[in-house]
């Protein structure tokens, strides 16, 4: 089945108009019935000031009622969002809503004449300013507010397309710059109808939102809890960061399917007294977005074996395209990280040596992903978007980068990435493989290994944040790993600090450690 992503809001409306679709982390709620009106008048302001199907739409504005009833509005009208970082850079905000040439953007007004001094008149998007965010009512108040002196007529969304742009999340680009992965409605759709199949959502769900809307993991997030008529419940950027206060919030807020990277799930572990809250409400802990310790994995299914958990595998041009359930006990002598497990239903998998030929089961190569939920391409690269597949195929078959090892139950064990890889001395070295080592310390709390060129070719550096502050010596760090890695591939630099650098998806920052 096909569908344009706003039909999942009209649908749930119309079935549950009285029931709340987004709530805050504070007070601020919103239901279904008012986010349907509140995002009606979002597109008819957008087509007043000119937005037509196929434009592109900028989001500037922090995680909130107000920001979701921005993005379907964006849908409505027919065009597609792109969502930022507000705390990021203005100069890369700014960068982003240039590349792809967005009609009109929707901001803060703290972040309006920054945009301003950055476009310096040779880019001039409509921009629509809204004090705040809260509830949706900084949101009415500017509608209102530009409806007092040009009124916006009640405006028809345009005919569904479920093959155009929904929306066009940025990453890290090789060149330096962000590149803007373009997914269509169709692509969210093929992967919120799989969600839908394996995790049986329900009405009375309450669904975590730890993950901006940047970020590809805010799509089930949003669209999986709209699609069944349950609530969304935003996670404050300020209190996704605590794990103390956020193990007893997600307890209070009786959440019932929980999603985030595993970082702040292992932090929570460690530091958030979960077994003083209670957790009865919690069916579903899904991770994605980079490896669990298998340590911390190991401790938080200890402290709350009740829900189930699933590691969820993909790159954000694939959105989840593998998943793995966790079985409900780890053995004590895994060492392991859990399985990236199976293809979805919807996607189909190979795995292929660096000439791009098919690999047997059991050799290792690099993932590759066909069907629904592979993106469009990049914003305006021909090239990336050209190379990003394999050659020579009749589908198109996304090279994830990742390399991978499909295993006799038919699951995929990830090795590490391909441009992780290094050579040191003739020697193959996968950075992830140091760190794997480095967590199996009881005393390390979080590790991020980096190659750095040399003169000798390349100088690995690792950096550790040591739980409980308590500085290691170099001596016992480099006899650590010596006992569990190849001389080779033991770190030649330790470098200690209280807490690693994150990106604003609260992954580690292997740009900044780069920079250091």
């Amino acid at each position: 089945m096909t569908y344009v992503l706003p039909e999942l809001l009209e649908r749930s409306a119309r079935a549950f108009p009285d029931r709340t679709a987004v709530e805050e982390s504070t007070e601020g709620s919103i239901t279904y019935a008012e986010l349907m009106r509140l995002s009606d008048r979002v597109r008819d302001r957008l087509i007043r000031v000119g937005v037509r199907p196929g434009d592109r739409v900028g989001m500037m504005i922090r995680k909130s009622v107000d920001a979701v009833a921005t993005l379907f509005g964006v849908m409505k009208a027919g065009a597609a969002y792109v969502p930022v970082d507000p705390t990021a850079p203005m100069e890369r905000c700014a960068y982003i809503f240039q590349n792809c040439a967005v009609r009109a953007i929707v901001a803060e007004r703290e972040h309006v004449r920054g945009l301003e001094r950055e476009f310096a008149g040779a880019f001039s998007p409509v921009l629509i300013g809204v004090d705040g965010t809260g509830g949706g009512g900084p949101l009415r108040a500017a509608l209102d507010g530009l409806d007092a002196g040009d009124r916006a007529p009640p405006a028809e969304s345009p005919p569904a397309d479920p093959a155009a742009l929904a929306y066009i999340l940025y990453t890290s680009g090789s060149t330096g710059k962000p590149k803007g992965v373009m997914l269509s409605h169709s692509n969210a759709a093929a992967f919120v109808d799989w969600c839908s199949s394996v995790f049986d959502p329900r009405p009375t769900d309450r669904f975590s939102s730890h993950a901006p809307f940047h970020f590809d993991l805010s799509i089930l997030d949003i669209y999986v809890s709209i699609k069944h008529g349950a609530a969304l419940v935003l996670v404050d950027e300020s209190l996704g960061k605590d794990p103390v206060r956020l193990a007893a919030w997600i307890a209070h807020k009786r959440i019932t399917v929980w999603y985030s990277a595993p970082s702040i799930l292992a932090l929570m572990a460690q530091f958030g007294k979960l077994e003083s809250q209670d957790y009865s409400s919690l069916r579903y802990v899904l991770f994605a977005g980079e490896v669990f310790p298998i340590k911390h994995l190991r401790l938080l299914k200890s402290l709350l074996p009740g829900p189930r958990y699933f590691n969820l595998y993909g790159p954000t041009e694939t959105n989840v395209c593998t998943w793995y359930e966790v079985p409900a006990v780890i053995p004590d002598d895994q060492t392991e990280p859990v399985s990236i497990g199976r293809p979805c239903s919807s996607c189909r998998a190979t795995v292929v040596d660096p000439s791009g030929r098919d690999v047997a089961r059991g050799e290792e190569g690099e993932l590759c992903i066909a069907g629904p939920h592979v993106l469009q391409g990049y914003w305006d690269l021909p090239e990336q978007t050209k190379n990003a597949f394999l050659p020579g195929r009749d589908e198109r078959w996304y090279r994830t980068g990742d390399i991978v090892i499909e295993q006799a139950d038919g699951n995929y064990k990830f090795l590490g990435r391909r441009d992780r890889m290094v050579k040191k001395r003739g020697f193959r070295i996968e950075l992830g493989e140091i760190e794997a080592a480095l967590y199996r310390h009881p005393k390390i709390k979080e590790a991020a290994v980096v190659a750095l060129p040399s003169d000798d070719g390349v100088t690995i550096r690792a950096y550790i944040s040591p739980a409980g502050g308590e500085r290691l010596s170099i001596i016992e760090l480099k006899g650590f790993c010596s006992q569990r890695l190849p001389l080779y591939m033991v770190p030649d630099v330790f470098e200690q600090r209280d807490a690693l650098p994150k990106t604003s998806t609260d992954k580690i920052d292997y740009q900044a450690l780069l920079r250091a």
